[in-house]
């Protein structure tokens, strides 16, 4: 952990609401006028995306059938606490991008004069210098296994998970509206990653600073056959603090209508109201930081 070049990780499946938990640090980089180096957790899969279809099918003809992105099988967990790390220590380190559609494989392309395509990497390049904070957001930002302890590097961990049958949901219906993908491979594939989740993905929010946690208010006890996704409306955020002391609860509770109580170190607010808690909570945090950082 460093006080003078600081690592931000923001954890939570994909579909989890990490999106927003994003916008809300963008929005606290640009008021802070904060240089914020950007590290996509995707970057770190350890195979494109034909590469990983193949590892599957393999895995699967010798008996394995939880192959999964979840897992350390798919990903460089070594180079990403090597990063973390190194930034913590020197303020740089390596970084790439995966490539997931056609626009960005055309602006990776230009800017490194490469004929890449969608579902690829870029070259491994320097992170670029000067920047006062390193920002990542993904799957594995506080992983931890028997060799690579990522979370060790951390200095802010924040956790963005719904419920789990509300995670399926939002699976679900992406997979089906933008991927094409039937009921059946969509299941197939939640069991598939089960394994891996238990054992690499839900440990991580145990050892996060702040926890983001969307409850659904409408019954979503059998998702596979759920018509929509619960709106933000018609849901909670559970927000709890792993360190509650010097937390002002009673101003949160004053900002944000509608709110609650539910233990010593857990505030519950409005679906709707998550981008806005989410400024409200992070922002002194950051300020925090960087007066260390310059200190």
């Amino acid at each position: 952990m460093s006080k003078k070049h600081p690592v931000i990780a923001v954890t939570g499946s994909s579909g989890a609401g990490t999106t927003t938990v994003k916008r809300a640090f963008e929005h606290i980089f640009f008021r802070e006028k904060i240089n914020a180096a950007v590290i996509e957790g995707d970057s770190f899969h350890s195979l494109a995306r034909v590469e990983f279809k193949e590892a599957v099918k393999k895995a699967e003809a010798e008996g394995n059938f939880s192959f999964s992105h979840f897992g350390p099988q798919a990903n460089h967990f070594d180079k990403l606490a090597e990063l973390f790390k190194t930034y913590g220590e020197t303020g740089g380190g390596k970084k790439r991008y995966y490539i997931h559609s056609d626009e960005e494989a055309d602006q990776h392309n230009k800017r490194l004069n490469t004929s890449l395509n969608p579902g690829e990497f870029t070259p491994w390049e320097d992170v670029p210098p000067g920047s006062d904070v390193l920002f990542y957001e993904g799957l594995h930002g506080l992983v931890k296994t028997d060799t690579v302890d990522v979370a060790q590097h951390v200095d802010l961990g924040i956790g963005v998970v719904p419920i789990v049958n509300l995670e399926w949901i939002q699976k679900i219906h992406r997979d089906g509206a933008e991927r094409g993908y039937s009921a059946d491979v969509i299941v197939d594939t939640i069991l598939r990653r089960m394994p891996d989740y238990v054992n690499y993905i839900t440990p991580q929010f145990s050892r996060t600073d702040i926890n983001f946690q969307r409850v659904s208010t409408v019954d979503t006890s059998n998702p596979f056959i759920s018509r929509d996704i619960p709106t933000p409306d018609e849901s909670f955020i559970v927000i709890r603090f792993r360190n509650p002391q010097g937390v002002d609860f009673p101003y949160l509770l004053n900002m944000i209508c509608n709110s609650f109580m539910s233990r010593r170190n857990t505030i519950v607010v409005p679906g709707g109201k998550m981008g806005f808690a989410m400024e409200l909570i992070l922002a002194p945090l950051i300020q925090d930081m960087i007066a260390n950082k310059k200190k």
